[in-house]
């Protein structure tokens, strides 16, 4: 059963640096695609990012973020990353790291495709 744990969130200053993980366990990766998720306080749960299956490593940002975030893959540690750049108080909410088993390309936006959920971890830009 595979199972993600997200780590790495907390409280940083507006402009700053933060890089999530998604450590899975009891599978591997290579065949899944993942997604990363976030909610913030009174809004609903919006994609965020999502890396595709090893074979193919296609990557995907909402808008928001495009050009600030950056998702990546080590295999070898079987882990997902997220280096968040320039962060704002827009950006401020629980992060969720969720996995698909799929070949084809990620999908931003399939939330429901997904099968397999971290317990997401916070982040909070505040000054």
């Amino acid at each position: 059963q595979l199972q993600l744990v997200e780590s790495g969130g907390g409280l940083v200053q507006p402009g700053g640096s933060l890089r999530l993980s998604c450590a899975a366990s009891g599978v591997t990766l290579d065949n899944y695609a993942i997604g990363w998720f976030r909610q913030a306080p009174g809004r609903e749960r919006e994609g965020v990012s999502c890396i595709s299956s090893r074979g193919s490593g296609s990557t995907d940002y909402a808008d928001s973020v495009k050009d600030r975030f950056t998702v990546s893959r080590d295999n070898a540690k079987n882990t997902i990353y997220l280096e968040m750049d320039s962060l704002s108080a827009e950006d401020t909410g629980v992060y969720y790291c969720a996995a698909e088993f799929w070949l084809g390309k990620c999908d931003l936006n399939g939330m429901s495709q997904y099968d397999y959920w971290g317990q997401g971890t916070q982040v909070t830009v505040s000054s």
